[in-house]
C-alpha cells in the first residue's frame, strides 16, 4: 500500500511539473542585425534591444534562445511558429492582428536619404512620389510606402541601396536616421550621402506569435513598464549610448 500511495505521488509531482513547463513555454525570439539595437557580440546577441527583451524573460521567468536571422525570415517565423517573438518589430494596423505586442521597446523614424550634390525639391513625402526609392525588402518603410503607389525598388543587403543611390540607380533611400547614419558613418560616405527628409515616427515592439497565452503577454507588458519606470531600460540605452524616446508612451 505505501509503495502504491508513493507512486501515486511521484505521478502527481510529474503530472504538476508537466502542466508547469506547458504553461510557461521557451521561447524562441529571432531578430535582424541592426546595431545598437541587436547585433553580434562576441559569443551572444547583444544590443540595447536584446537586453530589454532579456531582462524582461528574467523578470517573467521564461526560457528562451535569441536567434539572429535575415530579416523576412525572422519576421515570418514569428508569424507562423507557436511560442516564436520577433524585434524590433514597427506596430502599425497592417500588422495588428499579425501579433500580439510586448513594447514599445523604443521608437524609431522613416527618413528619406539622397545625394549630397543633388537638390530635391522636397517638403514632404508626396513630394518624393516622382522619385525611385530604394527599400530594404521586408521593411516596414517598403511595405507601407509600395502599398501607397510610390516607386520603389527592394534589395535584400542593406549596402545595395546606398550603392545604388551613389550611382543614380535610384534617386532616394529609405532607412531609419540611426541606421542610414550608421551605414553612411562606417563606409565613409559622409560627404555624399545626406539625410533629405523625416515623414514619420513609429514605436518598435517584441512582436509575438497570435498563439502566446494573453496572461504570459500581460506579464511581459508588466516587467517592461516596471523596467521603465525604474529606470532601468534609460540605463540599458545609455549603455549603448543610444538617446532613446518612446518607452514610455
Amino acid at each position: 500500500m505505501k509503495r502504491t500511495t508513493r507512486r501515486l505521488a511521484i505521478l502527481s509531482l510529474a503530472c504538476l511539473c508537466a502542466a508547469g513547463a506547458a504553461a510557461r513555454p521557451r521561447l524562441h525570439i529571432t531578430t535582424e542585425s541592426s546595431p545598437p539595437s541587436a547585433m553580434m557580440g562576441q559569443s551572444m546577441v547583444i544590443g540595447f534591444a536584446t537586453e530589454k527583451v532579456r531582462r524582461i524573460m528574467e523578470r517573467v521567468g521564461i526560457d528562451y534562445e535569441i536567434e539572429m536571422l535575415p530579416w523576412k525570415r525572422a519576421y515570418l517565423l514569428a508569424q507562423t511558429k507557436t511560442n516564436t517573438c520577433v524585434y524590433s518589430t514597427t506596430r502599425v494596423p497592417e500588422r495588428e492582428a499579425l501579433f500580439k505586442w510586448i513594447g514599445p521597446t523604443h521608437a524609431n523614424d522613416w527618413t528619406l536619404f539622397g545625394r549630397a550634390d543633388r537638390r530635391y525639391r522636397i517638403a514632404s513625402i508626396e513630394d518624393a512620389r516622382a522619385y525611385r526609392i530604394g527599400a530594404y525588402n521586408g521593411d516596414v518603410r517598403s511595405e507601407a510606402l509600395i502599398a501607397q503607389g510610390f516607386i520603389v525598388h527592394t534589395v535584400q543587403d542593406k549596402l545595395a541601396n546606398p550603392r545604388k543611390l551613389l550611382v543614380n540607380r535610384i534617386d532616394l533611400w529609405a532607412s531609419s536616421m540611426r541606421v542610414g547614419s550608421a551605414i553612411v558613418a562606417e563606409n565613409g560616405w559622409g560627404g555624399q550621402i545626406v539625410p533629405v527628409l523625416t515623414f514619420r515616427r513609429t514605436e518598435l515592439y517584441l512582436a509575438c506569435n497570435p498563439g502566446l497565452p494573453d496572461a504570459l503577454v500581460r506579464k511581459m507588458n508588466t516587467a517592461l513598464r516596471a523596467m521603465n519606470s525604474e529606470g532601468v531600460s534609460a540605463v540599458i540605452e545609455k549603455k549603448y549610448h543610444y538617446a532613446g524616446t518612446g518607452v514610455q508612451r
